[in-house]
């Protein structure tokens, strides 16, 4: 059956995966499991998806649903899909060596744990009185994010890895370099990494991610005051003027990203994602298209820039 091109838009990089559905995402994910490590119990990977979908969706006590457009329930799907392909190929290039340097189920779980939670952090408490609206959490939305899984992962019967879990999910985020954060074990800041390359790999590979990025993340970044910076004197810069202004900005962004973040910090680990998918990186060929089609807009000077709008949550549930 043809996709239609209302349904491409919800769909991984492969095109064979609906990264708006947590069910979808879950199969996909424990299948990929069950092949690397065939005496795994996944039940509780089964028990995050739930979890994960019961929040966004407002139905875990205590929480408001997911209030952020770009930061939503597929952005968070399409990363944790990310990661544990991204998991695989490590394992699977590492096959030959000594399991102290592989990563093994339990840690494989971990990551699905904080790849599923990583922007949890977004979401508001019930009684919330500080702020209307999750993406004004932006600047700590990370710290928030490992305090729900140090809070959660004892729930489920994970305690023993709740402090891993939170020290991991750093990884996605700005407020610690990725070496000033304190873990000992050389395979768990390998995971890290393999997390941190996932995050930003899938939202840059996202087909609708140059529409986002105007239509949705500019907004985000308003609330979250990441638009404009004062320095040490109190002189304020701008940072990004308009949705336009962002866009004109994100080829460089892209580029600076690659090459210092996952190159340098991450250590070039995004290259397992050839491994699993058989030789071919589908991920970093999605971005290198997204930021051609970008310049060659800009080169234009195309006042509208992009002529397709992102599709809004509402649009994607009718078409199904």
């Amino acid at each position: 059956m043809a996709i239609s091109e209302l349904d491409l838009f919800s769909r991984d990089v492969t095109g064979t995966v609906d990264v708006s559905n947590p069910e979808a995402v879950c199969a996909a994910v424990t299948a990929i499991l069950r092949q690397r490590y065939p005496a795994a119990e996944l039940v509780v990977v089964e028990r995050l998806f739930v979890d994960f979908a019961r929040l966004y969706r407002g139905e875990y006590p205590g929480f408001f649903a997911c209030d952020t457009e770009y930061h939503d329930i597929q952005h968070v799907l399409d990363v944790t899909l990310a990661a544990v392909r991204l998991i695989d190929g490590y394992e699977a290039g590492h096959a030959a060596h000594t399991p102290a340097e592989q990563l093994g189920a339990e840690l494989a779980i971990v990551g699905v744990a904080v790849a599923l939670f990583h922007d949890a952090g977004y979401i508001r408490r019930k009684g919330d009185t500080r702020h209307l609206f999750g993406a004004e959490y932006t600047k700590i939305h990370v710290s928030r994010s490992a305090r729900f899984l140090a809070e959660y992962l004892p729930t489920i019967g994970l305690p023993a890895v709740a402090p891993l879990a939170a020290k991991l999910v750093h990884y996605t985020g700005y407020e610690f370099k990725p070496e000033d954060i304190d873990i000992a074990v050389a395979r768990q800041r390998v995971l890290g990494t393999l997390i941190g390359s996932a995050d930003v790999m899938a939202q840059m590979a996202d087909r609708a991610y140059l529409e986002k990025c105007r239509d949705r993340l500019y907004g985000e970044f308003e609330l979250g005051g990441m638009t404009r910076v004062r320095d040490a004197s109190g002189t304020e810069r701008v940072l990004y003027a308009s949705p336009a202004d962002l866009l004109k900005q994100t080829p460089d962004f892209i580029r600076r990203t690659v090459t210092e973040r996952l190159e340098h910090l991450f250590d070039g680990v995004y290259r397992y994602f050839a491994v699993h998918f058989g030789g071919r990186n589908l991920y970093l060929e999605a971005i290198e298209h997204n930021r051609r089609h970008l310049e060659r807009l800009l080169a234009e000077n195309d006042e509208q820039l992009l002529q397709r709008g992102p599709l809004r949550r509402s649009e994607l549930l009718e078409t199904r």
